[in-house]
């Protein structure tokens, strides 16, 4: 296991090097190529071993802050100055590709016609989970952020050792009847139906600053929940929404309207 603590301002990386870190990746986590077709005809099954795929064809860096919030707690010029950095320094930045290649894809998961985005293996991939936290820390360590709010249930993969670095307290936003105390809660519309975020009362105070953090965005529904949820309801300042991946083609940037949205990787 990894040692040593997280600090909040850590010069370069909230993770020490963790030592003989080949040993901590599989042996079969390795880039190989797309399965090919059985003798019968039939493609191989999903296994980890013979189908982890990089996904340079269907991932591509991002990096990309969207529109400006007047209630962000922090001056335009600096926001601005922030735009400059996603769109540009980072596209160029060596720890967004190797995000982008340990992520594995895995076809009609979990239907027919899904390309499902799997970040176990990057997880499984010291270098490139810590490079994801160190890109996020470096870009929130400054903002004056004292919630980061992690949407169940990914976002409580990323949210925590973000929260521990810049100082701020983690909060779950949750599914209905998940959280035992008295919660309050935001309805969202579902493709069929609806469904419910939660939070525990008390867990945040009208006018802290928030982060709201999930692995992917996607149709934007939970998301915006979420900030609905702490700013509608409780007054809180979502100063930005952050995702590792976004899917496109869902448009779900549209659903949050002005609100920022920082990602690190695009599906197209």
């Amino acid at each position: 296991m990894m040692q040593g603590s997280l600090l909040p301002r850590c010069s370069n990386s909230i993770f020490p090097p963790p030592p003989n870190s080949n040993r901590l990746r599989p042996p079969s986590l390795k880039r190989l190529s797309a399965p090919t077709a059985a003798s019968s005809g039939n493609q191989l099954p999903l296994t980890f071993s013979q189908n982890y795929r990089t996904a340079p064809n269907r991932l591509h860096c991002s990096g990309n802050f969207f529109s400006f919030n007047k209630d962000c707690p922090v001056s335009e010029s600096q926001w601005k100055q922030d735009r400059e950095m996603a769109t540009g320094d980072e596209q160029q930045d060596p720890r967004i590709a190797r995000i982008s290649s340990a992520i594995r894809v895995i076809p009609d998961f979990p239907k027919p016609g899904i390309m499902f985005q799997d970040i176990t293996t990057l997880l499984l991939d010291t270098k490139a989970f810590k490079d994801t936290i160190d890109l996020f820390v470096e870009r929130y360590r400054d903002k004056n952020i004292s919630v980061v709010a992690g949407v169940e249930a990914r976002g409580f993969i990323f949210g925590p050792p973000i929260a521990l670095a810049i100082g701020a307290k983690f909060v779950p936003m949750r599914k209905p009847n998940k959280l035992p105390g008295e919660v309050i809660s935001e309805e969202y519309s579902l493709e069929y139906g609806t469904d419910k975020m939660e939070m525990h009362v008390g867990a945040v105070e009208a006018g802290e600053h928030a982060l709201v953090i999930d692995d992917l965005i996607a149709t934007g529904g939970t998301l915006c929940a979420a900030v609905k949820l702490l700013g509608k309801r409780v007054g809180v300042h979502v100063v930005e929404c952050a995702c590792v991946i976004e899917l496109l083609g869902l448009k779900g940037r549209e659903r949050l309207g002005d609100r920022p949205l920082f990602v690190l990787v695009n599906s197209t």
